[in-house]
This record gives C-alpha cells, structure tokens and sequence, in this order.
C-alpha cells in the first residue's frame, strides 16, 4: 500500500495502529498490501473501533496480503472481532487488489486478486 494511504489508517485510528515497531514513522513495516484494499481496511478499522470503543487493547500487529487475500492480525480478539476480520478476509477475494474494483482469485505463478484489466496487465508483463 502506498506510504500516504498508510498514514492517512494510521492516523485516522492511532489507537489501533500505535507509535512502535510496527506502525512507527521509523518502521520497515507497513501495509504489505496493494491499494486496492484501502477501503476494505478502513471499513474493517472503523468497525473494530467502534466495537471496542476506542479501547487501547486491541491493537493490529499486521496487515498483509497472503495467498491472493487479505490477512489481517490483532493483538487480541473476541468473537465478534474475529467475525468482522473474517468477512473482511473473504471480501478481499473480491476485490481487486490493485484498484479496489470488483475482481477475483487469480491463478498463475503467484495467487493473487485483481479485475480483469489488471489481470491482463500482469498476464501481458508475464509473457
């Protein structure tokens, strides 16, 4: 995800994203995700903020794309939390990673999900 959508979660959400090694303005980590998803993220945010009512904790200790979908991990959770984290994951299979429209699982050297233009950018690259 691009350094400026990153910034603007971890600043719309501080309490789930805190200042450390993870979410720090130092960090090597970040969002090892496409932009695409940045909606998805946000909504899922919201709704764990809203659950917890801004509590301080529950924060995110990682959020990454795995075998062409979203994988999204908490420091702790409860049942509802992890319901909400469930449905995000199983939408992220429906939506283009790379621009946020409607897409799907794709196959080849690498899993992945995207529309189908940039489905056919990444096919055109490969070949």
């Amino acid at each position: 995800m691009s350094p400026e959508l990153q910034k603007q979660l971890v600043e719309k959400y501080p309490k789930l994203f805190p200042e450390g090694p993870f979410w720090g303005a130092e960090s090597p980590w970040g969002f090892e995700c496409g932009d695409g998803w940045y909606d998805l993220i946000d909504y899922l945010c919201g709704a764990i903020k809203e659950h917890t009512y801004d509590s301080d904790e529950v924060t995110v200790d990682q959020v990454k794309e795995k075998f062409g979908r979203l994988r999204f991990y908490l420091s702790r959770e409860d049942d509802v939390i992890h319901g909400m984290v469930s449905m995000a994951e199983y939408m992220s299979g429906q939506i283009c990673e790379t621009c946020g429209e409607r897409g799907q699982l794709r196959t080849g050297s690498w899993l992945v999900t995207l529309c189908d233009l940039h489905h056919d950018e990444r096919t055109m690259k490969e070949v």
